[in-house]
């Protein structure tokens, strides 16, 4: 899910794939893998799988796995099989696996998950769960790989992109610049593990489901904006970058990515543990390691991306105006107190 927030917060990315034509292309085509999903979805029914959650993800991690392939190569403006035959092997596995079938097993598990916190359980009523895991999946792979389509198409049409949203600048710095982020990770790895854990012994409360959907959003929230700013201000403490935003600027961050991703991953840990281990209550030790994961997680995340910021700032001195059309973050990324 790290490519998505990438796009969300890279101004040069979230402008290539929100111009008035790319959008008005982007929605018709999610219209095409919804309806696929609910022709799916009835066979299932039919068959009397769908209240299998094995079949039910496996059906959805196909189904989108060919999605993405399809969505991808009609964003990069060519056939499926003229993108196959150019021998990218791991750029299409990568899109295959990663933005096809696992994402979409994860936003499966996710919307079980929601609807399981909002009382209606998919082991209780399989229908209305079933259905609406595999729609929203694969919509939400269209999307995603249309979009990465489209900034491949872009690039190889000479636009320049400091970072592109397939982790392998990620990858490159954790594996290279553990002095950078493992300290921040790890002191916001226990924090939010205590923090939680302490809640929990205050508050029984934070031991629902409900409670800790709640907890996990306002602690995640925390950790990934002070590391966002960290890494988008290395050269200065937290402290320092902090107080060159406004709290506007920083609640638009700390909602999102954040909050939203903060609850994201936690749902699809409580999906995973509820559906797939069959655990219906996660015992205390299970939801504080949940806890301290995600934040964890979410921080590494948070640096990664003001880090991806900064970098864009130092290749580029100045921002074009187009660049303010960033929709999520853009006053906390480009306007700062006086």
């Amino acid at each position: 899910m790290l490519h998505r927030m990438t796009m969300r917060v890279v101004p040069t990315l979230t402008v290539a794939v929100t111009e008035e034509g790319f959008r008005k292309r982007k929605r018709i085509l999610m219209l095409f893998p919804g309806l696929f999903a609910y022709a799916l979805y009835q066979f299932l029914q039919v068959m009397g799988w769908h209240d299998e959650i094995g079949v039910l993800l496996l059906a959805s991690g196909l189904l989108s796995t060919v999605v993405a392939l399809v969505s991808y190569a009609y964003g990069r403006e060519r056939r499926v099989l003229d993108v196959i035959r150019e021998g990218d092997v791991r750029g299409l596995a990568w899109i295959g696996m990663g933005i096809g079938f696992l994402y979409a097993v994860k936003l499966s598990l996710m919307v079980l998950a929601l609807l399981k916190v909002a009382t209606y359980s998919y082991i209780e009523h399989p229908d209305g769960p079933a259905m609406m895991a595999l729609i929203i999946a694969s919509t939400s792979v269209a999307r995603d790989a249309f979009e990465i389509g489209h900034l491949r198409f872009l690039q190889q049409q000479g636009r320049p992109f400091v970072t592109f949203p397939d982790s392998r600048a990620l990858w490159a710095l954790v594996t290279g610049r553990g002095d950078l982020w493992a300290a921040p990770v790890a002191a916001a790895t226990l924090a939010v593990g205590l923090a939680y854990g302490g809640m929990a012994m205050v508050a029984p409360v934070a031991l629902t489901d409900l409670g800790h959907f709640m907890a996990i959003g306002m602690l995640i929230g925390i950790v990934c904006t002070l590391a966002f700013v960290q890494g988008l201000q290395p050269a200065m403490t937290i402290w320092d970058g902090w107080r060159r935003y406004s709290w506007r600027e920083l609640l638009r961050f700390f909602l999102w990515p954040g909050v939203t991703f903060g609850w994201t991953y936690y749902l699809v840990a409580l999906g995973v543990i509820s559906f797939i281990l069959a655990v219906p209550d996660p015992p205390t030790w299970t939801r504080v390691l949940i806890t301290a994961g995600v934040g964890g997680l979410m921080s590494l995340y948070g640096y990664y991306l003001g880090r991806c910021r900064w970098q864009e700032e130092k290749l580029h001195a100045t921002i074009p105006p187009a660049l303010l059309r960033c929709p999520f973050i853009v006053g906390l990324l480009t306007s700062k107190k006086a």
